[in-house]
């Protein structure tokens, strides 16, 4: 099977791919979801301000999508994406690594000019460059 998510847009067959879920983190994903009996709920992943590159990455676990979210299925694992998030998103893969400093998923975003040595702030073309160099989270 691919490993590439397809947005469930009723009647729409050929909508392009939009979110590329890596295999470790559809098999994190299946663990924690079964390990908390929520295997019918989605990840959400989103995106907002912060961080010490500007925009931030976020992730909870959701039963149901809001009315004008993005809906990706891979492998029985749903991923929610809201509009918004979804411009800074497109193109994006999530993967799970996991190694001796810890666990955790990680985002590799295209739209993404720069980011945090950490992974989980960003920032994208048409954003300034935060006004105090970074060092919100520790990883500089």
């Amino acid at each position: 099977m691919s490993d590439l998510l397809m947005p469930s847009v009723p009647g729409d067959v050929a909508a392009e791919p939009e979110i590329r879920l890596l295999p470790a983190a559809v098999a994190k994903l299946k663990a924690l979801l079964a390990e908390r009996q929520l295997t019918s709920h989605g990840l959400r992943v989103f995106v907002s301000g912060g961080g010490c590159s500007g925009m931030q990455y976020g992730m909870a676990i959701e039963k149901e999508p809001g009315e004008f979210d993005a809906v990706f299925e891979q492998e029985g694992v749903k991923v929610i994406v809201d509009p918004t998030s979804m411009m800074y998103l497109a193109g994006a893969s999530i993967d799970y690594v996991d190694n001796l400093m810890g666990g955790g998923f990680r985002i590799d975003n295209p739209n993404a000019v720069a980011s945090c040595g950490c992974g989980h702030s960003f920032r994208t073309a048409g954003q300034a460059a935060p006004a105090s160099g970074g060092g919100g989270c520790g990883c500089h």
